[in-house]
């Protein structure tokens, strides 16, 4: 198998990855989508990347980096790892910005076939190569250093949630910090500044909806098991970016406080009654991105009002059960998500951010 890009130069931690991102420049826009010069950028696991160009195609690994490209002005990536897992219709309300997803590939298909790397032919790929490795079915560290080195380099971090027992020798990054690595790589400086300052006014705004921490619920993020769920998973609120939201808004962790094990390091369900003996004051279900809150009230919330078990919850009885939020959030998911919830917690009907600021961003009006 051929690779039409050239080698120069990388430094980098892991053999996985090591080559230069040649891209396709445009004598239209030297500074948006080609450059001049080589340059570089770095991300852990990674190490230096360098560029003789601003990468176009990319695929990327989940909703997280593919919303982070949304910010950045990018165009959307050919390929995640489930596309069912990327909600854009968080756009919705946000003029001007959408993404049509209906060509995007998955990668994964009953595990990763090395061989839709070299069919995408992308200019980077935007995956944390030890996810790849340790995750993923059907692919191996030698795939991955083919990949990397016939067709474009890997740059990402797993960043979505810090549990998986590899990671244990590099660093997470924040979303933020995610984000400003991403754009050192397309060179969308600019973008990133903008979507940060955006991001510290929402935070301001925050600090007069979030109670006290006394008087902030006690709440249970679960995984609900299909509709009318009767089995759940349980998630302690962890620190990666997929938590985000729900930390922001102060909740207690009614899961780490009842001493049942999270279902990172436990893969085990739970079932109504355990859920009972947690008996948080507010449940938050996720996996149910697809629906719309009326859908989840009749699919999800009624029949556990109807349970023997779960209708005896606080958070049943009192009508406190709410969507979850995506496991993958990017700087604007977050936004969206944060604002939903701080309804659903707290009666908050304002604007956390401003739409038309995220669109002109976006549209690189900044």
């Amino acid at each position: 198998m051929r690779t039409r890009r050239q080698f120069l130069a990388t430094t980098t931690s892991l053999t996985t990855v090591g080559l230069l991102a040649g891209c396709a420049r445009s004598p239209d826009n030297t500074d948006e989508r080609g450059a001049e010069n080589t340059y570089t950028a770095s991300i852990a696991p990674v190490g230096d990347v360098a560029f003789d160009g601003v990468p176009q195609r990319w695929v990327t690994s989940n909703g997280s980096w593919a919303d982070m490209g949304v910010a950045l002005g990018l165009d959307p990536p050919a390929a995640v790892t489930l596309t069912d897992r990327y909600h854009t219709h968080y756009y919705d309300d946000i003029p001007g910005v959408s993404v049509d997803d209906s060509d995007m590939v998955s990668l994964y298909q009953d595990g990763v076939n090395p061989e839709r790397f070299y069919n995408l032919d992308a200019d980077i790929h935007v995956i944390d190569p030890n996810f790849l490795e340790h995750r993923t079915e059907n692919i191996s560290q030698a795939d991955i250093e083919d990949i990397g080195s016939r067709i474009a380099p890997f740059f990402g971090n797993c960043s979505y949630a810090h549990h998986y027992e590899w990671h244990d020798d590099y660093r997470y990054y924040s979303l933020l910090g995610a984000l400003e690595r991403l754009a050192a790589a397309f060179k969308r400086r600019d973008r990133y500044e903008a979507i940060r300052a955006l991001h510290a006014d929402a935070q301001s705004t925050l600090e007069s909806v979030v109670p006290a921490p006394a008087d902030c619920p006690a709440t249970a993020v679960v995984w609900g098991v299909g509709d009318a769920p009767t089995e759940f998973y349980p998630y302690t609120i962890g620190g990666g970016t997929g938590f985000k939201h729900v930390r922001d808004l102060g909740v207690r962790d009614a899961v780490a406080a009842s001493g049942v094990p999270d279902f990172h390091g436990s893969r085990t369900a739970i079932d109504a009654e355990t859920l009972l003996d947690i008996d948080p004051e507010v449940l938050l279900l996720r996996g149910y991105e697809d629906k719309t809150a009326a859908e989840f009230q009749d699919a999800v919330v009624s029949p556990l009002q109807s349970h023997a078990a779960a209708g005896r919850v606080t958070a049943v009885e009192n009508g406190d059960v709410y969507r979850g939020g995506g496991l993958y959030q990017g700087p604007i998911t977050t936004l969206v998500l944060t604002e939903r919830l701080a309804g659903d917690l707290y009666g908050y009907d304002g604007e956390l951010f401003d739409r038309q600021r995220v669109a002109d961003i976006v549209a690189g009006a900044i």
